[in-house]
């Protein structure tokens, strides 16, 4: 169920702000967004999984907290990462 290691580093290097980056808000919401599609598919075959469930909300709650903060910190890099990801904003 979790990334693998050359999944992250795909991740990183696609959504990473400089060379060194990887813990920036935008690498932190592209790996979220990965895991949240990847639960949402357990959760569609295996429908009373209710613990997987509640860490999808968490997960869904934690990447609305950073997109928030993206936001606030600058509105066309908030727009470009949801274009991206492909996320409804």
């Amino acid at each position: 169920m979790s990334l693998l290691q050359e999944r992250k580093q795909e991740i990183i290097s696609d959504y990473q702000i400089h060379e060194t980056d990887t813990g920036s808000a935008d690498v932190q919401v592209a790996m979220l967004t990965e895991r949240i599609n990847r639960l949402s598919t357990h959760l569609r075959e295996n429908k009373k999984d209710h613990a997987s469930r509640r860490g999808l909300l968490k997960m869904i709650g934690q990447r609305k907290r950073l997109l928030a903060y993206i936001l606030k910190q600058d509105k066309d890099r908030h727009r470009a990462l949801l274009t991206r990801l492909g996320i409804r904003g």
